[in-house]
């Protein structure tokens, strides 16, 4: 089973959490200090993290049957796009409750941080979001704009132009005569009745 060291060599986590209970939103992310794995929750106004140490780690990992870091930020990430997530905050801590695929449901048990280590911690993880998304650009993973992409879709709404002799000019329109109907061409309009009848210009 995997220590704890492996955890350097995992991918961070950051998620979106939407507590079940009442749609609020969270922010779950995953630190490593020292080699410890460890879950932080916020809502931006405070800031929550689990304490393990590598002893304790290891009881939980155990106890979630959960064999490496990489496995752990798996089934968390499964659980926040499933929303199977519970989120129960008490003074002082928060109690995290996900129901992942995987067989049980693995809680965490995180504690409020003071605002000193609140503020460093958060610094922390959006330096750490900025070099992920960077990362993610770098390898083409994260969507960008693309000019010949553009181009196709501006020119597939383009008009589309009628052949004709195969010189790709638009059709010329036929003139219309004065008098002629514009609803059908080719015959003349009549003058409108003023209560006596008339006959044609021509006739």
């Amino acid at each position: 089973m995997d220590s704890g060291k492996g955890a350097a060599q995992c991918k961070p986590l950051y998620c979106t959490i939407v507590n079940k209970s009442d749609s609020s939103r969270y922010l779950c992310y995953s630190t490593t200090q020292d080699g410890v794995f460890n879950i932080g929750l916020t809502n931006v106004t405070d800031v929550w993290s689990t304490t393990f140490t590598l002893d304790s780690l290891t009881q939980h990992r155990q106890s979630c049957a959960v064999n490496s870091t990489e496995e752990y930020v798996n089934r968390i990430r499964s659980a926040c796009e499933c929303g199977s997530v519970l989120v129960s905050v008490q003074d002082g801590g928060v109690t995290l409750e996900l129901d992942s695929p995987e067989p049980g449901v693995m809680t965490f048990v995180l504690s409020r941080l003071s605002d000193h280590e609140a503020q460093e911690e958060l610094r922390v993880v959006l330096l750490g979001m900025a070099e992920r998304l960077r990362d993610l650009e770098s390898t083409g993973g994260a969507t960008s704009f693309s000019p010949a992409k553009n181009q196709q879709r501006r020119t597939d709404f383009e008009p589309r132009r009628q052949q004709n002799g195969g010189s790709g000019s638009l059709k010329a329109a036929k003139k219309r005569l004065p008098g002629e109907s514009l609803i059908n061409p080719g015959t003349r309009r009549k003058k409108e009745a003023r209560g006596v009848a008339f006959e044609d210009e021509e006739s």
